[in-house]
């Protein structure tokens, strides 16, 4: 410990000694040695570090006695720059000022550091949060997506086979009706779907199918139960309605 407090000390002295030579450069006339009351001096007084100063100054001669006045029991030393202690400020000043300026921000830095660490952690537990939230989400999405997927497999479980294979030979587009019937309840909610509408989805994969054979393919499987037909109360296309009776059939169920 000892080391830097002395260090620390000599800083201090030289920053008093450094001070008073600069005030005797800056006006070559001659000064007092020390401050008397309200009579200005080169040194604040003649003790702890001002005193060490002074007597620095002396014994080097950066300061020169000029001359000593007395009064009563004080006697007053009048001082003057010497060379020496000109070529002295000009070598420690510059220097001197830096390292100030260096301590000065080291100490600032220091003192900076429970705040910089504060707002470091701040950032820490803000990105957490953030990245904690993000992951539910995440796992949200994934557990709606399962859900999903879930429910599918048991619509598809409650249902079996779309259609047996004998009606698929008898019926070649048939298992593509059942599965567009499928997918449209499951889409919009609705389980009925007009014939034109069946019609128009699978024709594109079936280009030769025509109305009769499709009303043929629909009693068919109406038969096997795989779909139900009911009447309309309106009916755009009459050429897709299905006379079954008194009744004209215009659209199909799941």
């Amino acid at each position: 410990m000892d080391g830097p407090v002395r260090d620390d000390r000599m800083f201090k002295m030289e920053t008093i000694l450094l001070d008073a030579l600069k005030v005797a450069l800056a006006n070559p006339q001659e000064h007092r040695l020390f401050r008397s009351g309200k009579l200005d001096g080169l040194f604040p007084s003649k003790m702890g570090l001002s005193l060490e100063a002074s007597n620095h100054a002396l014994r080097n001669e950066l300061l020169e006695i000029t001359r000593t006045e007395a009064r009563g029991p004080i006697s007053l030393e009048w001082v003057r720059i010497t060379p020496r202690g000109v070529e002295f400020v000009y070598s420690h000043d510059a220097p001197r000022a830096v390292l100030g300026e260096i301590r000065n921000v080291l100490i600032s830095a220091k003192s900076g550091v429970p705040g910089l660490v504060a707002d470091m952690r701040n950032k820490l537990e803000a990105i957490s949060q953030k990245f904690s939230q993000e992951i539910e989400s995440y796992v949200s999405r994934l557990d709606s997506l399962t859900a999903r997927v879930e429910e599918t497999i048991r619509r598809m479980d409650a249902t079996g086979p779309l259609l047996a294979d004998p009606l698929q030979a008898l019926i070649p587009w048939g298992y593509d009706a059942l599965a567009y019937l499928e997918q449209r309840k499951q889409m919009t909610g609705n389980s009925v779907c007009p014939m034109p509408e069946l019609f128009d989805a699978i024709h594109p994969k079936h280009p030769s199918l025509t109305i009769p054979a499709f009303h043929d393919g629909l009693r068919r499987l109406a038969d096997n139960r795989a779909l139900r037909m009911h009447p309309a109360r309106e009916i755009p296309k009459p050429e897709f309605a299905l006379l079954d009776g008194s009744r004209m059939l215009y659209s199909l169920e799941r």
